[in-house]
């Protein structure tokens, strides 16, 4: 795990600025860190996992689909018809932003990584880890606050309750339970990080 979080700690630190995201435009800028945004249709690679708060279910969720972008894949192609042979390899993913995490209740958490927009729900290579699986997540509105800090419980509570006070007080109705989302790896240090907690819009 420690070498994980090394090698792709160094990636989101040399590549911080080239990392793809979810493409979406702002409708609304409410102040505070508050937007809200209409996302494009996108891919994820998603994983469920057993935890005691947030910041050990990233630390989980990003163990296994960390594991899955670089490298713990099939990549499977055919041979022509007169060698029947199929031939397996593993393919590195480039790295996307952000990390999408979802609080279940009773200890359980969802966790997801964006993939990049060059690959289809048919083209992404198969994961070796039957934990690990994909969505496409449709085009859609999402009220969100932007903030720094580290990745606790206090934290995004803390923000999460300013998102639905603007929620409440602009009429918007949400669809479903909010999320948390993280751009930076651990070792950047707490004020630099770009965290954010979103709610999707009816």
């Amino acid at each position: 795990m420690i070498k994980l979080l090394i090698l792709s700690s160094l990636f989101w630190s040399i590549t911080a600025l080239a990392i793809d995201e979810p493409k979406y435009t702002v409708l609304k800028d409410y102040g505070n860190g508050i937007e809200l945004r209409n996302y494009s249709t996108y891919i994820i690679a998603e994983t469920e996992v057993t935890a005691k708060n947030a910041d050990e279910a990233g630390n989980l969720g990003f163990k296994r689909l960390g594991g899955y972008i670089f490298g713990g894949n099939q990549s499977k192609q055919s041979i022509a018809m007169t060698a029947p042979v199929s031939q397996s390899k593993s393919e590195k993913i480039a790295m996307t932003a952000p990390v999408n995490q979802s609080d279940l209740g009773n200890g359980q958490w969802r966790v997801s990584f964006v993939m990049p927009d060059k690959y289809t729900l048919e083209t992404l290579p198969t994961p070796n880890d039957k934990n690990v699986y994909f969505l496409s997540v449709p085009a859609r509105k999402v009220l969100v606050i932007r903030f720094s800090g580290r990745w606790t419980d206090k934290n995004f509570n803390e923000h999460e309750q300013y998102l639905m006070q603007t929620l409440k007080a602009n009429n918007l109705k949400s669809k479903g339970a909010p999320w948390t989302a993280r751009y930076n790896p651990p070792i950047m240090p707490g004020f630099m990080r770009r965290n954010e907690v979103m709610i999707q819009l009816r």
